[in-house]
């Protein structure tokens, strides 16, 4: 079984919780919120920010890492990532950082025992990723934000998943009337290489999810040009069935400012571990020892060797 909830969740900033207790593994996915809000929704949410078996980063974007670096200065926890994501994040950091180097496109085990696949995504950034995790007895978490569109890659890692963490960003109508940003930014927001709308998270939920999920969290909604109503309005369609068939349990938008509830999927029987299994540390040069060692530059993945925009 997993557990999951989203500490704060928009522009200003996004982290979220995957736990699988009864192995003894506790991940932070990104550290968008200040390092002192991070300590306090962790400890609000009954994890001791001391215990976390590894923080694990989607991109290099400031609303997914502004806390790491203060974060990091008293903890000494693996971070997992791109050499991409690494690099840029790396060069602005100056708490050691204990870098665990991913290929983006692998699966990698955290703790020896919470297995992760790490996918790319569309976005504007160098490296960006979403993730898939599985517990020791096969529920499986879909943690996909900050995506321009829903590629086939997203669809195929959707079809596996029991429970989602999901962007939806936008309502179509309220992004264009909004009076606070410019033409220009719009556009990039609504770009495929921006952010999803509702009713491509809908659309994304119809083509991918056949029997229902058992937890959706719909995140990193916009305060200016997007409210809970007019998310759950938009996808009405493709959730109501799944409540009234009792399969969707657990559904809601994940705020700013307050940590959701926490939510379960996947009500397997875990094996026992004994002991906090330690997080496995791949060879030493993809290591970071001192805020300097950061992995050396690589030539960016082109848009053709990504196989995610089209033409």
């Amino acid at each position: 079984m997993l557990e999951f909830l989203v500490l704060g969740s928009g522009s200003g900033g996004n982290a979220f919780v995957v736990r699988n207790a009864a192995c003894g593994t506790t991940v932070m996915v990104d550290a968008g919120l200040s390092a002192r809000q991070l300590v306090t929704r962790l400890e609000r949410v009954g994890v001791d920010p001391d215990s976390l078996s590894a923080i694990v980063l989607t991109h290099e974007h400031g609303d997914h890492t502004r806390g790491l670096d203060v974060f990091l200065r008293k903890r000494d926890v693996p971070v997992f990532a791109n050499r991409h994501t690494a690099q840029v994040v790396g060069e602005k950091m100056k708490s050691p950082v204990r870098w665990q180097i991913v290929q983006t496109g692998a699966g990698f085990q955290i703790g020896g025992v919470l297995k992760a696949e790490c996918f790319s995504i569309p976005h504007d950034a160098v490296d960006p990723m979403a993730y898939v995790f599985e517990s020791c007895g096969g529920a499986r978490l879909a943690v996909m934000t900050d995506l321009g569109f829903a590629s086939s890659l997203v669809i195929s890692k959707l079809q596996t998943a029991h429970a989602a963490v999901l962007e939806a960003n936008y309502d179509d109508f309220l992004l264009q009337e909004d009076t606070k940003r410019p033409w220009s930014t719009k556009q990039r927001i609504a770009s495929k290489h921006g952010h999803l709308s509702n009713v491509q998270v809908k659309e994304l939920l119809a083509d991918a999810v056949e029997d229902g999920l058992e937890a959706l969290v719909l995140c990193h909604l916009s305060r200016d040009c997007n409210t809970p109503h007019h998310a759950e309005k938009a996808m009405a369609d493709v959730l109501d069935p799944w409540r009234e068939s009792g399969v969707l349990k657990h559904c809601c938008c994940a705020g700013q400012d307050e940590p959701t509830p926490w939510m379960q999927v996947g009500r397997i029987p875990e094996p026992e571990v004994i002991g906090r299994a330690e997080p496995e540390l791949q060879d030493e040069d993809a290591v970071a020892k001192k805020p300097a060692d950061v992995p050396p530059p690589v030539e960016p993945f082109t848009a053709e060797q990504m196989g995610l925009w089209e033409s």
